[in-house]
């Protein structure tokens, strides 16, 4: 069984007791909480899709913990224009564990 969810403005793939990097969500080290946004659900050949949810499905997580991922380098530069800037980037993270997905 498995469903596909929307968070942080991106879709996932999630199965039971996996683990899942997504944008910061407000909630506590933890802390159990219920996505509501779920657009499929597949239990072996019973295959439900939402327009846009699934009625009534939802998955647990866990919060696991929050971070911040890997240093992402900007560079711009234009050449014989005396131009060069660069920046650094490291987007926030939630690590979830998938507890349950209800249909």
């Amino acid at each position: 069984m498995y469903a596909v969810i929307k968070t942080g403005g991106k879709q996932h793939r999630v199965v039971v007791d996996e683990l899942l990097k997504v944008e910061l969500l407000k909630a506590e080290k933890g802390e159990t909480i219920k996505l509501e946004d779920v657009l499929m659900v597949v239990d072996g050949d019973n295959v439900k899709i939402g327009q846009p949810v699934v009625d009534g499905a939802s998955v647990e997580v866990e919060v696991v913990e929050h971070g911040r991922g890997e240093k992402i380098r900007i560079i711009k530069h234009n050449r014989r224009k005396h131009y060069h800037k660069e920046q650094g980037h490291r987007q926030w993270y939630t690590l979830l564990k998938i507890k349950a997905i209800n249909a």
